[in-house]
């Protein structure tokens, strides 16, 4: 066990972990030259395309120093804050991190977030500036963060380029020297945390774990504490860059089971393997209970496709355990779910996955937060929904989700900033000069309105510079009310939502203009209604398509044209009595991005 070292990286997103992590299996020789290539350990085409990464990988390399052979686990670790839950998992199962900084580009808000996870936990932190190759590094700067951040010496922090393989060396010495030993006894009851799982098609569930006290052999008959089950360890091994068989799996190290578990509910990450005969009385607390922030719904487009959609999502829920479903139907759409997300990337992500990996096109309804709900019978109500939202008659108050934004950006944008953060309902609560250009803004603000894009208009307003960060502070009660939209007087269930009673009228009419654009033209005129409860605040209309019936006509009577007019008028309104509007995929999508 004292030459086992698990370590993780934690950076903000695009500061080059996953290429620095190349250059690391390149130098311990964990990849064959043949199978290189870039971000080796980001596995999803998605993850190469938009250069990010999305799910934690884990990957081990046989080290040797001084003569001594080390096995050093690497966990890699996405930066987006969508993806910080992935972040506390692979915390959960390291004793030491990496901290990269970019050289170029300073201290982020997501590494400050991040990092402070890390220290929760002991972990031993390294500092490391990265793209020193770059001309834009600015070492000695970005020296002086890190110092005041961490109130580590100078000569602690290592220089590295992930491109040039500088400091590469100078890292594994590091994590040698630094990071402990892991602690545990090779003799007690086995005790394992699961960490991550994935599904495979041929051989069921693969559960990657980490021995904290005792050994899994092969063939051993194990118990997965949370949901009681037991099973046999058919197979158990290393993670190496494919999984390697091993006999057993020894305390302190990392490893996968394949028990040929098919049903994605009977593997829970943070649950904890022990032996079936002499289980271990002591459970693993590992990482904090996920807390989604948004909330949508996903629909299948052809309503068959229903009972594929479950199957998918339990499949993808394995592999990210951050999401969280329930059946919802309707009236609109028919039945799908309604699901939890952590963010807007991580709904994008996970539409994206179902389409790729499951070859599902899903629609999805107007993304929300989650309220609380409070009745004048002294009821409350968690809404996650706008139609479980009660009446105003019955309803007394409501209480929405409000956070902590932290937002570093260069001084030039504070302005905008400011401004952007103010229009959103946010009040400014701190402001800190890191370096002379280099600001951090603190806000206090309702969750609800940084679901749509704010995170684009911010990215937008400040050329890309300004990095953003948040975390729950709990619920303030404020006036909300729900918004419906009715098409031809009928509900549109998708479309409604809960905001705020001051931006009802501007939100009402420019959804009213965007569906104008939207919804294509019928033989009868549509109404598209804007309204709260039983009062319309804003109403636009789609005339008719017009068909010319007076064209039969040669001169005679202008009567006989008449006749023709009020005919078709009559047989316009009976159309509008039966016709159903149909309503785009598009204008779904449209509503969340107004401002555009």
């Amino acid at each position: 066990m004292k030459n086992i070292r698990n370590f993780c990286i934690i950076a903000h997103i695009d500061h080059g972990k996953s290429t620095l992590a190349d250059r690391l299996l390149e130098f311990t020789k964990t990849v064959d030259k043949r199978k290189q290539k870039a971000q080796v350990l980001d596995s999803m085409d998605l993850e190469r395309e938009r250069g990010i990464t999305i799910k934690s990988h884990a990957i081990q390399m046989d080290y040797e120093l001084n003569g001594e052979k080390y096995t050093l686990n690497l966990i890699d670790t996405p930066g987006h804050v969508d993806f910080s839950y992935e972040v506390s998992r692979s915390i959960a199962a390291c004793d030491g991190a990496l901290l990269i900084v970019d050289a170029s580009q300073g201290i982020e808000a997501q590494t400050i977030s991040n990092l402070f996870m890390a220290i929760e936990h002991d972990l031993v932190i390294i500092p490391v500036l990265n793209k020193m190759d770059l001309p834009g590094a600015m070492p000695e700067e970005v020296k002086d963060e890190v110092v005041e951040l961490l109130g580590c010496d100078r000569d602690e922090i290592i220089p590295a380029s992930g491109k040039t393989g500088l400091g590469v060396d100078k890292i594994l010495h590091a994590i040698v020297d630094r990071i402990p030993a892991p602690v545990g006894k090779p003799d007690a009851p086995l005790k394992a945390l699961i960490f991550d799982s994935e599904f495979n098609s041929f051989r069921g569930i693969i559960a990657y774990f980490r021995v904290l006290d005792g050994e899994l052999k092969k063939g051993q008959h194990v118990k997965f504490v949370n949901t009681g089950k037991d099973y046999l360890a058919d197979e158990v091994g290393a993670l190496k860059l494919d999984l390697d068989p091993r006999a057993s799996v020894k305390a302190g190290d990392v490893g996968y089971i394949i028990s040929g578990i098919k049903q994605a509910k009977e593997v829970k990450v943070g649950d904890t393997i022990t032996d079936f005969a002499k289980p271990t009385t002591e459970i693993v607390t590992g990482f904090e209970d996920v807390k989604p922030m948004v909330f949508a719904g996903l629909y299948p487009v052809d309503t068959e496709e229903y009972e594929e959609l479950r199957e998918s999502m339990e499949k993808l829920q394995l592999n990210d355990a951050s999401i969280i479903f329930e059946p919802e139907s309707s009236a609109a759409l028919g039945f799908g779910f309604r699901c939890g997300f952590l963010g807007m990337l991580h709904l994008e992500i996970i539409q994206e996955r179902l389409e790729r990996e499951f070859g599902l096109t899903v629609i999805t309804t107007v993304p929300n937060v989650s309220y609380n709900a409070f009745g004048t019978d002294g009821s409350e109500i968690i809404v996650n929904n706008p139609t479980d939202l009660p009446s105003p008659d019955k309803m007394d108050y409501v209480e929405e989700p409000y956070i902590k934004a932290s937002i570093i950006s260069k001084s030039d944008y504070v302005g905008s900033i400011m401004s952007l953060c103010l229009d959103k309902r946010g009040e400014l609560t701190n402001q800190i000069y890191l370096t002379q250009d280099r600001v951090e803004l603190s806000f206090e603000m309702p969750m609800a309105e940084i679901v749509f894009d704010f995170y684009d208009r911010l990215k937008t307003i400040s050329r890309g510079y300004a990095s953003f960060d948040y975390s729950p502070s709990g619920y303030k009660v404020s006036k909300l009310v729900k918004m419906d939209i009715l098409l031809n007087g009928k509900h549109v269930d998708a479309l409604s939502a809960i905001i705020h009673k001051d931006n009802a009228f501007d939100l009402g009419k420019k959804i009213c203009l965007k569906l104008k654009e939207l919804i294509p033209k019928q033989q009868f005129e549509i109404a598209i209604q804007a309204g709260l409860g039983a009062k319309i605040i804003a109403r636009e209309t789609v005339s008719a398509l017009r068909k010319d019936v007076t064209a039969k006509c040669y001169g005679g009577d202008i009567s006989r044209k008449r006749k023709l007019l009020e005919k078709q008028k009559a047989g316009k309104k009976r159309m509008r009595q039966v016709g159903n509007v149909e309503i785009p995929q598009s204008a779904f999508m449209a509503v969340l991005k107004l401002n555009d």
